[in-house]
């Protein structure tokens, strides 16, 4: 299995419309690609300026989650979310068992 996490350092201002774009896009992989098998959301404490998102996500392959960066449900949530993220910081692994 192909893990992704990534962390989003998402400006104050945005956090609830970025919550709710964030939660569908987790419902869509999930639902439109059956090689997702986990996409779990999660929120931190943040600062004044900004509160990040920790997304951990599970693949069949790397080809998959490959599969999934060329989706339409990812476009689409990439360029919405886009001027609501300060940082973004995306990390891959293999799960061991």
């Amino acid at each position: 299995m192909y893990v992704v996490t990534v962390v989003f350092s998402v400006y104050r201002e945005s956090m609830e419309e970025f919550s709710t774009l964030v939660n569908k896009q987790a419902v869509d992989s999930l639902t439109k690609e059956s090689e997702c098998h986990t996409f779990d959301v999660a929120i931190g404490e943040g600062d004044t300026i900004t509160v990040p998102f920790f997304l951990y996500e599970i693949y069949t392959t790397k080809a998959s989650f490959d599969t999934h960066l060329a989706t339409e449900h990812f476009s689409d949530f990439s360029d919405k979310t886009a001027s609501m993220v300060a940082k973004k910081e995306v990390q891959a692994w293999n799960k061991l068992n």
